[in-house]
């Protein structure tokens, strides 16, 4: 069953490259929530999440 919801950046609402407020249109969640959540995420794993967000930026639209 699809939903008709695709992912895209948010580069109008975005602080840097949309990723997080595109993941926050997309779940219906907080941008700010999902910035805090990236910026933990960061601090305890190493900064591997950079990588993720790098990732995501430049491979979704």
């Amino acid at each position: 069953m699809t939903t008709g919801r695709t992912f895209r950046l948010d580069k109008a609402n975005g602080k840097f490259m949309g990723v997080c407020s595109g993941i926050a249109n997309y779940t219906g969640w907080d941008a700010n929530l999902i910035r805090i959540g990236f910026a933990l995420g960061t601090i305890f794993g190493f900064g591997s999440l950079i990588l993720v967000y790098l990732a995501i930026g430049l491979i979704a639209d």
